[in-house]
């Protein structure tokens, strides 16, 4: 198996490293693993390509190359430049350093890598773990990903649903902020959403009187609803979640044709 990785923490974050580690043991002794990574972090771009500047890409190693751009430019940089056009069997793309549960799903680079995956015919999986008290200060705090990330790539491979439509399915896996053994199992579990949070700025001063904003989130610890992803990864348990590119609200095209009929 031919395997791609990719992140939006940058060619030297320490989850590209796990996710290395998932990705050989997922290809096995005859596959290949080939990393095209971000030169610097792009966490927060989404799925944002450079569409109006080129990117510089430079090969690192065997196999492993670092590009001016963001996750879902990795994947095209890999496809249609490294690969030589031939796509992989599999896209991997983290393992990101914060949760990318609720509506941290639409701010990132991570997702965005794995979705330009799927709209390449792709079958492509995004992991991210989630951090907290009780696995932020371990010496490694993506000991939960790390054991068990192979384990539930597998399972997606072996008995997870796969399309071949326009939108393909890709998935959102994320492990929980705890140690490895005291990670639950999967836990299929929709997109939830924190509320009474969310994004956004605060203000500071420059020593030169100039005034600069920094983007904040909200507390990532806010339950969602039950069931849902941040909810279950709160509980202990891998959260899994189909995701497609299609943003067509479908549960109210029928009422909407109607009404503007």
């Amino acid at each position: 198996m031919r395997i791609l990785i990719t992140n939006d923490d940058g060619i030297n974050a320490p989850g590209l490293e796990v996710l290395t580690e998932i990705a050989t043991e997922i290809a096995g002794p005859g596959g290949e693993v080939w990393t095209v990574a971000p030169a610097f972090e792009q966490s927060g771009v989404g799925h944002c390509i450079s569409y109006t500047h080129p990117m510089m890409i430079a090969e690192l190693g065997p196999r492993r190359f670092a590009a001016e751009g963001s996750p879902a430019d990795c994947v095209l940089a890999a496809i249609y430049d490294v690969l030589y056009g031939a796509k992989p069997d599999l896209v991997l793309s983290g393992v990101n350093r914060g949760n990318n549960a609720a509506e941290n799903v639409l701010y990132s680079g991570t997702i965005g890598g794995a979705m330009e995956a799927a709209l390449q015919g792709v079958p492509a999986i995004a992991l991210s773990q989630f951090f907290g008290p009780e696995n932020a200060g371990l010496a490694d705090p993506f000991e939960s990903a790390r054991v068990h990330g192979a384990a539930v790539v597998r399972a997606l491979l072996d008995r997870g649903i796969w399309t071949g439509d326009d939108y393909r399915v890709f998935y959102n896996v994320n492990f929980p902020p705890l140690p490895a053994a005291a990670t639950g199992g999967i836990r299929v579990a929709p997109q939830g959403f924190r509320r009474d949070t969310a994004f956004s700025v605060e203000p500071h001063q420059s020593p030169s009187g100039r005034k600069f904003l920094w983007i904040k989130g909200g507390p990532q610890h806010t339950p969602t609803l039950p069931g849902t992803d941040a909810a279950v990864n709160l509980e202990g348990f891998v959260s899994v979640t189909p995701m497609r590119a299609d943003l067509t609200a479908h549960d109210i095209l029928a009422d909407l044709t109607a009404r503007l009929a």
